[in-house]
C-alpha cells in the first residue's frame, strides 16, 4: 500500500521517522504520527516534491491509517500556506444572547435566560472573532479549528425543549473546502 502526497510549492517538509514538520509563509506545523498500533509497519520517504507514506503490510487497519496519514500531511501542507477558516452564525429568538472573545476563552451569556456563562477554550494557534451574528474561527490546522467551531456549536446545543420552537444557538454556516 502507498499513498502519494503532492507538496506545493513554497512549503518546505521534514521528515524523521514518522514525526512530520511542515512550514510554510503562514505557519510551522508539527505531527508525531507513530502509534503502537503501526510500529514498524509504516514508513515515509521524501522524494521529489511529494511524500510517499508506504507499508508493505495488506490489512485493511493498516490501510486505512496510511490513508488518514497522508490526508494529514496533505491538510498539514495546505495549513502552512493558508488559514482554515470556520463560520458560524448567533441565532436567538427569546433571549438576547451575548458572545465575546475574553483572553483565551469564548464567553457566551444569556443562553436561554441561563445565569451560568457559557466558555469554550481557545487554543492559541487558533483565532476566534465575532463579528456582529458571525463568529469567524480561523487557524492553520484544520483539526484543531474545526474543534473549536464544533465546541462552540456544541455549548449551545439544546436538548431538552423542543427545537422547532427553540432555535436559538450558535450553527456552523460555513467549512472549508476539501483539499
Amino acid at each position: 500500500m502507498k499513498a502519494q502526497v503532492k507538496i506545493p510549492d513554497g512549503v518546505k517538509v521534514e521528515v524523521n521517522g514518522l514525526k512530520v514538520k511542515v512550514s510554510g509563509k503562514n505557519a510551522t506545523l508539527e505531527r508525531d504520527f507513530s502509534s503502537p498500533l503501526v510500529k514498524g509497519l509504516i514508513k515515509i520517504e521524501q522524494s521529489n516534491g511529494t511524500l510517499d507514506v508506504i507499508s508493505s503490510v495488506d490489512k485493511r487497519q493498516i490501510k486505512a491509517y496510511v490513508g488518514m496519514i497522508a490526508a494529514r500531511i496533505a491538510e498539514m501542507a495546505r495549513g502552512a500556506q493558508e488559514n482554515y477558516v470556520y463560520k458560524l452564525k448567533i441565532v436567538f429568538m427569546h433571549f438576547p444572547m451575548t458572545v465575546k472573545v475574553s483572553g483565551d476563552k469564548l464567553v457566551i451569556t444569556n443562553f436561554l435566560g441561563g445565569k451560568a456563562p457559557r466558555t469554550v477554550p481557545i487554543p492559541k494557534n487558533v483565532k476566534v472573532e465575532v463579528q456582529g451574528d458571525m463568529i469567524v474561527v480561523s487557524g492553520p490546522d484544520k483539526e484543531l479549528t474545526g474543534n473549536v467551531a464544533a465546541h462552540i456549536e456544541n455549548a449551545t446545543r439544546i436538548t431538552a425543549r423542543d427545537r422547532r420552537v427553540f432555535e436559538d444557538g450558535i450553527f456552523i454556516v460555513e467549512k472549508p473546502s476539501k483539499v
